[in-house]
């Protein structure tokens, strides 16, 4: 989620049960914590672009990112919580 999440950053995440039903709390265009069923203990933060039935479609901030312009749409139990704000780290340069 380059540039506005770095390296460092400290996240404060609504963490949510797994489940088929996500949250009403989490809307279009929020950031998310997913993890992916095929690498599980891994959490990427992604952004909650589109909903379609019961699938997402969740994207990277960057063009490189990997995400769904890759994987395709992912069920809703892959999305583990909600970003409610960032404490960025300080920089020393």
């Amino acid at each position: 989620m380059l540039p506005r999440y770095q390296d460092g950053d400290w996240l404060v995440v609504r963490w949510h049960a797994q489940s088929e039903v996500l949250p009403t709390s989490i809307k279009l265009g929020a950031v998310v914590v997913i993890e992916r069923d095929e690498r599980p203990g891994i959490y990427l933060i992604k952004r909650l672009q589109k909903a379609h039935g019961s699938s997402y479609w969740v994207e990277g901030d960057s063009a490189e990112s990997t995400d769904s312009r890759s994987w395709g749409w992912i069920p809703p139990h892959e999305i583990r919580g909600k970003v409610i704000f960032r404490l960025a780290r300080k920089r020393f340069d």
